[in-house]
């Protein structure tokens, strides 16, 4: 989700931005999972048992490292309970604002994305690269990685940290200060703190 919302408030502000990097950004509901049927059944839902809970998120496919899944399931933060009506809608209805807006965005854009996303479909990162008029665009697409590519096997995440960095400059500064003030030994160890705490899947620069 935090995906669509850098890309939604980009697209009301575009020009208190520099640009976007997204990591794995919901872009589009999975079309084989969200059938009409099923989006149709969610809206009487949400109408009638707004609370009701459905499916929950599967951690194993967050991340090919096992730890870090390890790490998903043990934090206290993370909501590990089934997904309301209510939350799938209102995901739904981001997904299909971002889709109407894609033709408008001429803000410079980083989309970095694992080809074995089960969490957010990956046609969605191409549909916005192919799409969005903007001059400055570009798709990193890293072959069998999962969803949260800041925390997957080694290679990957040195590598998103690498190109996160090369088009970003105030993020290296700000993750510089981030890893000072919170004693950390490494640039990596920092900028992985820095998104948890402060940029989730997606920054804002």
């Amino acid at each position: 989700m935090g995906g669509a919302i850098s890309i939604l408030t980009a697209c009301e502000r575009p020009s208190e931005f520099k640009g976007v990097v997204l990591i794995g950004p919901m872009v589009q509901m999975n079309p084989d999972s969200a059938t009409p049927f099923k989006v149709f059944v969610a809206k009487v839902l949400n109408h009638m048992m707004p609370s009701l809970t459905m499916g929950s998120i599967e951690s194993k496919w967050v991340s090919r490292d096992q730890k870090q899944v390890e790490a998903y399931d043990s934090d206290e933060l993370v909501h590990h309970g089934g997904v309301r009506v209510s939350f799938g809608m209102q995901l739904m209805n981001a997904v299909t604002r971002i889709e109407r807006e894609v033709p408008n965005i001429h803000w410079p854009f980083f989309i970095l994305h694992g080809d074995a996303d089960r969490l957010c479909d990956i046609r969605g990162a191409h549909m916005m690269y192919e799409t969005a008029p903007s001059s400055d665009k570009k798709l990193k697409v890293y072959e069998g990685a999962y969803h949260a590519l800041h925390h997957d096997l080694p290679e990957v995440a040195e590598s998103v940290l690498k190109e996160s960095v090369s088009r970003a400059p105030i993020r290296v500064n700000l993750c510089d200060c981030y890893r000072r003030r919170q004693g950390h030994s490494s640039l990596k160890e920092g900028f992985n703190d820095f998104m948890t705490v402060f940029g989730g899947r997606a920054g804002l620069l």
